[in-house]
């Protein structure tokens, strides 16, 4: 990675341990958030869906189906929000509440691990509520099978005793709208899935919808900026909205110390230095991945558990938090023999992609089951 601009730029001592080993939990371009991340990105969030930029295609159709539930005068059909994580699921389900005009009440998926939590919380729901059940996936199958029959019929069957004497109490409910979340839409069962009457998949954002995100959160957040600093966040934000309002926080910081308080493209490019973001939005441990396939070992094809332990990470780590995006972003091509680097990785680390490893590319690419899961 080339020096654009000359700056007392340090490398970030936090990140991996004395071990060698990475922490991810303190990944800045991780897309998942805590408790005070939330409250931040809070702030942020638009209230309406005219102020929500990107995915044009779910905010044109979500808006239809809340337009023609207020010209009827009802609730909206029940809706299914799924993508990875950082899109804006949460957004749109306050959004929802706001166009219709109704409180929303907010839980997950595993707070809701037995079907008396489920019922206690639709009884206290008022007519034309907004249910917001995020990571909706993982609900017990109990808590499921009860929340068919509320969401179809508007009515829950509570039992009352144990064993021969049980009986079912039907309990009326007033009509409301469920919004489920979901980052892995395919573990939705088929029966909770065909109850949502909107379904809408929310995709990466491109530079320009981050930009006018980061320009809408600079003001908010009363900092100054020009294009070419929101230029540079937004290029190197993953395609996520929750990232690129957490770089612009740091690169703020970065501006306020070390500047005059404006995002500008140096002052972006400084501070994503020093918290080790390079201009492909890769941390410190992607960049541990990609050097230890093409470093150590020739560009792989290279097991999912040996390459793991190259960059003194478990392997669920790999799995889960590095190898998402950079298989999406083309580094990193998975096959049946385990992960191997892409041209691209050759190029983006500055090596020279040796000739036994031009085929690379051209390797199949495997099933989630096979990559990776052999003995080395």
């Amino acid at each position: 990675m080339s020096d654009r601009y000359d700056s007392d730029v340090h490398e970030p001592d936090d990140v991996r341990f004395d071990d060698g080993s990475f922490d991810a939990t303190a990944r800045i371009v991780d897309a998942d958030g805590g408790d005070d991340e939330r409250v931040v990105e809070a702030a942020l969030r638009p209230k309406r869906l005219a102020d929500y930029a990107g995915q044009p295609k779910v905010r044109e159709q979500l808006g239809l189906v809340l337009e023609a539930a207020r010209r009827r005068g009802t609730p909206p059909d029940h809706i299914l929000l799924s993508g990875p994580p950082g899109l804006g699921k949460t957004t749109l389900a306050m959004i929802v509440a706001a166009e219709v005009e109704q409180p929303i009440r907010i839980t997950s998926g595993p707070a809701i691990q037995h079907a008396g939590d489920l019922a206690a919380l639709l009884s206290s729901l008022t007519e034309g509520e907004v249910l917001f059940l995020d990571e909706i996936h993982r609900m017990s199958r109990a808590a499921e099978e009860m929340l068919y029959l509320a969401m179809e019929d508007f009515r829950v069957d509570v039992i009352v005793g144990k064993g021969p004497g049980a009986t079912a109490i039907p309990l009326e409910l007033p009509p409301f709208t469920v919004v489920g979340a979901t980052t892995r839409a395919g573990l939705l069962p088929a029966p909770l899935r065909d109850r949502f009457g909107f379904t809408g998949h929310l995709d990466f954002y491109d530079t320009a919808d981050l930009m006018t995100i980061l320009r809408r959160s600079a003001g908010l957040l009363g900092v100054q900026s020009d294009d070419a600093g929101i230029a540079e966040i937004a290029s190197r934000s993953r395609g996520t909205p929750r990232i690129a309002n957490r770089l612009l926080r740091r690169v703020r910081d970065w501006a306020q110390v070390h500047g005059d308080g404006v995002v500008t493209a140096h002052a972006a490019y400084a501070a994503l230095k020093l918290f080790d973001v390079d201009e492909a939005g890769l941390d410190r441990l992607d960049r541990g991945v990609l050097e230890a396939l093409c470093r150590r070992f020739g560009g792989g094809p290279v097991g999912l558990s040996t390459l793991a332990v190259a960059v003194g990470e478990e392997a669920e780590t790999v799995e889960t938090v590095a190898e998402p995006f950079l298989v999406r972003e083309g580094f990193i091509v998975r096959t049946p023999r385990g992960r191997a680097a892409s041209a691209k990785a050759w190029r983006h680390l500055g090596l020279r992609m040796p000739r036994t490893a031009v085929a690379q590319d051209a390797l199949p690419l495997g099933d989630d089951d096979q990559t990776g899961r052999f003995a080395d």
